[in-house]
């Protein structure tokens, strides 16, 4: 990726305000670009102003906690000799719990502008699935556009439009052929010089055709639909940054199978903002939405004013971030106990040797 300016990777006020005088003349900002389990890829401008990927080890956060570790999209400053001097503060920040049964904090992605949402006209279509991507982002005050891919391959896509604008009638909603340059020319306005979008989406809806698409390549591998299910294969195994056409900077995801709920309270009330005005009107303030005597929002289910469905996936996802920011805020304690101990042992140990 060739650069000339900062601004094209993304830098603006919000972090050039960061620095101080003296830091702005002994540092240099580079872009995480993406991140292995012992390296970190970084590009910025050096002193010379010339373009430059730098490698990082993961070694200076090794007792760091999940969320001060660097992710894609994370902003670095480095020292004259390409070192890591400290994290910069994020603008937004996407995060889940991990995959898998232990309780940690795994970061998606940080600074991002714009989400797109990616899904398919078929039978991966998933008002749950959408829900959940868009609790995510609202909890990061990320803007979002969904984004219909393979419209070429249905009949009627209507039918998915609709489904999306009952619920959220202001959601930006654009239904591309992600081989079509007119279809994908309708992104264009979010992916502008300066500006970072992400795609985040599950398995197979048409990301890596999406981002060749954008960057005006074949660089990215893709995958044909199997005919048996409509679905796509997965092609995208890590993330990593991309330079668009429109000058803007694309985050690719791996396809998330399991993307677990975690400290996104208020990112689900917010998604589910008709469940939570209802709720007001419930005669008791504590009212579950079950049986209880005097619920507007069962009463609004009864008269079909309220998808039970919708419903229910409030519950299950109210719920599941419950459980997931419980376990995850104990083994965060854990982390931070662990990371005072070595730190006071290195520093007990500087002090052993200073007096011999």
């Amino acid at each position: 990726m060739q650069i000339t300016h900062l601004h094209e990777l993304g830098w603006n006020h919000f972090f050039q305000s960061q620095l101080t005088l003296e830091a702005l003349a002994t540092s240099l900002p580079f872009r995480v670009t993406g991140v292995q389990r012992n390296l970190i890829e970084c590009l910025g401008l050096d002193v010379q102003g010339q373009a430059q990927s730098v490698p990082l080890s993961t070694y200076p956060w090794r007792h760091e906690a999940p969320e001060n570790h660097p992710t894609v999209g994370d902003w670095l400053l480095l020292d004259r000799d390409l070192q890591p001097l400290h994290l910069l503060e994020r603008k937004t920040l996407i995060k889940r719990r991990s995959a898998g049964s232990e309780a940690v904090l795994q970061l998606i992605a940080a600074n991002i502008d714009t989400l797109f949402v990616v899904t398919s006209c078929n039978e991966e279509f998933s008002l749950n699935r959408l829900e959940r991507y868009l609790a995510l982002a609202a909890e990061a005050a990320i803007d979002v556009v969904v984004v219909l891919t393979k419209k070429d391959l249905c009949a009627d896509t209507s039918v998915y439009v609709d489904a999306l604008r009952k619920p959220y009638p202001n959601l930006p909603i654009e239904v591309i052929n992600g081989t079509d340059a007119q279809d994908v020319a309708a992104l264009a306005m979010w992916c502008s010089t300066g500006q970072t979008v992400a795609l985040l989406g599950s398995s197979g809806v048409g990301k890596s055709t999406l981002l060749n698409s954008l960057q005006g390549d074949d660089g990215q591998a893709t995958a044909p639909i199997r005919e048996k299910d409509s679905k796509g294969r997965h092609t995208t195994t890590s993330r990593s940054l991309h330079r668009l056409q429109g000058g803007g900077i694309l985050l690719d995801t791996p396809g998330m199978r399991e993307l677990q709920m975690v400290d996104c309270e208020e990112g689900i009330q917010s998604t589910f903002a008709d469940i939570e005005q209802l709720a007001r009107q419930c005669h008791f303030h504590d009212c579950q939405h079950l049986a209880e005597p005097g619920c507007a929002v069962r009463q609004a289910v009864e008269t079909g004013e309220l998808e039970q469905r919708r419903l229910d996936n409030y519950h299950k996802l109210l719920a599941e971030q419950a459980r997931n920011s419980g376990s995850v805020a104990e083994r965060r304690e854990q982390d931070r106990a662990l990371g005072r101990f070595y730190k006071q042992a290195k520093a007990s140990a500087k002090r052993f040797k200073s007096r011999d």
